[in-house]
C-alpha cells in the first residue's frame, strides 16, 4: 500500500487530480488507513496508469469511464472498445490534418517575412478569416 505522496511523484499526478478522479467514479473507493489517509494498492496504480495512457491518446474522463468499465468484461465489450477507439482515431486524424495545414501556412508565412523588407506578412495574415 502506498501513500497519496507516493503515488503523485511515482505518477506525475496531483493529489486533487487523485481525490477528483476517486470523487467521479474514475477510481474506486480507496482505502483509508485508522488516520484517515488514503493508501492506494497495485490495482490502483495500474488503474491510474490506464487513466493516464488513455488521456494520452486523447479519451476524454467520460470516454475513460467507459473503457474502465468494459475493461472489466473485455469479450463482451470488444464491439463497444472498437467503436470507440475508431470515433477517436478518425477525431486524431482531423486534428492532424489541421495542424498539417496550420504548419504549412505557418512556414509559408516565415517564409514571406524572412524575404520582406517591410511589414511583417506573419502579423498582417493573423488579422484574417479565422
Amino acid at each position: 500500500m502506498y501513500p497519496i505522496g507516493t503515488i503523485t511523484t511515482q505518477l506525475k499526478v496531483s493529489a486533487d487530480t487523485l481525490r477528483y478522479y476517486e470523487k467521479i467514479g474514475l477510481l474506486k473507493r480507496i482505502y483509508r488507513n485508522e488516520a484517515g489517509r488514503r493508501l492506494y494498492s497495485d490495482k490502483d496504480i495500474s488503474r491510474l496508469k490506464f487513466i493516464k495512457r488513455a488521456q494520452r491518446m486523447g479519451f476524454t474522463l467520460a470516454e475513460i469511464g467507459n473503457l474502465l468499465s468494459f475493461r472489466e468484461n473485455p469479450q463482451t465489450a470488444q464491439p463497444k472498445v472498437r467503436e470507440l477507439a475508431h470515433h477517436k482515431l478518425k477525431e486524431i486524424e482531423g486534428h492532424l490534418a489541421e495542424v498539417t495545414t496550420l504548419k504549412k501556412e505557418l512556414s509559408l508565412l516565415l517564409s514571406l517575412c524572412e524575404a520582406s523588407s517591410e511589414g511583417c506578412p506573419i502579423l498582417e495574415n493573423l488579422d484574417g478569416d479565422a
